[in-house]
């Protein structure tokens, strides 16, 4: 491997650090998600004002909550 090909190389491995750090942060930020979106359930809040005060949609928060919508 000539000099540049090795640099390359260097800034992959970096960015899939980079990735790897992003996707933990990411599972531990829907996991805060998923016991706030309970509480709130549990404290009577309705999943549209869940919804839109967490910036997704409603299926999305049932989603969290492993429950199907109500028909």
């Amino acid at each position: 491997m000539n000099a540049a090909q090795t640099a390359l190389m260097r800034r992959i491995k970096a960015a899939a650090r980079k990735r790897a750090k992003a996707d933990e942060v990411k599972q531990v930020a829907t996991e805060d998600l998923r016991r706030q979106c309970r509480a709130a359930r549990e404290a009577g809040i309705p999943i549209t004002t869940i919804a839109l005060e967490a910036g997704i949609s409603r299926q999305a928060v049932y989603d969290l909550l492993g429950e199907r919508p109500s028909a």
